[in-house]
């Protein structure tokens, strides 16, 4: 295991079309997938504003532009507001349960639902099993699914890491016809209470970025301390 920071090595991708802006090139920088990973090590790459797809470590790298900011919240000063709080009562009813997989028919499914009703426009479209399992699986035993279940309906999936200062939300997908319940926000506050309850500092919510609307809806949960300029600040 690498001993310090220092030591890894990583790699940059050639530039390709960003997934969230029009008109802009994308760079990435991984962490090389030879280096042993574990969760010291992961924990202190999110610290740094890395992130996770699969067992790929990376983090945005691009010339021209630093759109995508790391965001996470600090749970112990969040207070929700008041339709987040209405959101978080009226799914009081709902049965979570965490397993340590999702390879089954009926996760993949959901997600598959998801994906085609709500992302055809995307990089996961179409769904495939392999991507899924390859996105969302990881090899470090600190990830879990947390499953949502409306009476014994599935309606939802929560993919949260477990790091030494408090969860990462890795991805949640859910049933894109039920809008009441808005699935998305609860998500979230659950999260943000279960990183409470774990007695951990923060709940990392991935990238920010202010002008695309599927990821600029983070700034909603206040207080968001984002990375810039290498040090972690309060959102204004």
């Amino acid at each position: 295991m690498t001993s310090s920071l220092r030591d890894l090595k990583v790699y940059t991708t050639y530039p390709h079309s960003c997934s969230y802006l029009e008109n802009q090139e994308a760079t990435t920088l991984f962490v090389d997938p030879r280096q042993p990973v574990d969760q010291k090590l992961y924990s202190k790459l999110s610290v740094l504003g890395f992130r996770r797809s699969g067992n790929h470590i990376y983090r945005p790298h691009c010339a021209q532009c630093n759109a995508c900011v790391p965001a996470r919240i600090p749970v112990a000063a969040f207070e929700p507001r008041r339709g987040q709080s209405r959101i978080a009562q009226r799914n009081q009813d709902l049965r979570i349960v965490c397993t340590d997989q999702i390879n089954d028919d009926e996760a993949f499914d959901l997600y598959h639902r998801y994906i085609s009703l709500r992302h055809a426009d995307g990089d996961m479209y179409p769904p495939d099993r392999e991507q899924y399992e390859a996105f969302l699986n990881s090899v470090w035993n600190c990830t879990r699914y947390f499953r949502f279940y409306d009476k014994g309906r599935l309606i939802a999936v929560a993919v949260v890491d477990t790091l030494e200062d408090g969860l990462s939300a890795i991805y949640t997908f859910f049933d894109p016809t039920v809008n009441r319940r808005s699935l998305g926000v609860y998500a979230i506050l659950w999260e943000i209470e279960q990183t409470r309850k774990m007695g951990l500092e923060y709940l990392y919510l991935g990238y920010w970025i202010r002008d695309c609307q599927k990821m600029s809806y983070k700034a909603d949960y206040r207080p968001l301390q984002v990375y810039q300029n290498s040090r972690w600040a309060t959102l204004i």
